[in-house]
């Protein structure tokens, strides 16, 4: 499995790279920036609880980590071509 997964990221079409990137980015770093927002929402509280942000927080979140993504993305794909990091 790890042969094909090598294979497939150092393949001369590197735009799947970049999609993949992109897709784990987002996911692990929604879970991360809901557990900051809740943690900046209820500073100072005794205990930290996690909520929902509003729908203007949701955009700004997904935005920012759009941006964020995006950057990631180019960057993997940038380092890819080089085949040796």
């Amino acid at each position: 499995m790890l042969h094909f997964i090598y294979t497939q990221y150092f393949n001369t079409g590197r735009i799947h790279i970049f999609i993949i990137s992109i897709v784990v980015f987002i996911l692990l770093n929604l879970v991360e920036n809901v557990i900051h927002y809740s943690i900046g929402r209820h500073h100072g509280d005794a205990t930290v609880s996690i909520a929902a942000p509003s729908h203007t927080d949701w955009v700004r979140i997904i935005g920012i980590m759009f941006v964020f993504a995006l950057l990631q993305g180019l960057f993997t794909m940038a380092l890819s071509s080089q085949k040796r990091l």
